[in-house]
């Protein structure tokens, strides 16, 4: 399973808006349920805060699909 780093231009991010950016939810309905459903893991452990803060290297994980947090500089 490859992880693919998802460029941001600030921190942090809420995990909901990550989800989307990283094309793992299709919108802001499908993040919510996702969460809610205990199928997103945040740096391997189950994260049900859709406002969870994201920092760079947090790897934000839904089924087999992978993305990091990747801080532009």
């Amino acid at each position: 399973m490859s992880t693919r780093d998802v460029p941001i231009t600030g921190e942090p991010i809420r995990l909901g808006q990550f989800l989307k950016l990283a094309d793992l939810a299709d919108n802001g309905s499908h993040a919510k349920d996702l969460i809610d459903a205990e199928e997103v893991t945040v740096n391997g452990e189950v994260e049900i805060r859709r406002g969870r803060q994201l920092a760079d290297g947090d790897v934000v994980a839904v089924g087999n699909e992978t993305a990091r947090v990747s801080l532009e500089h």
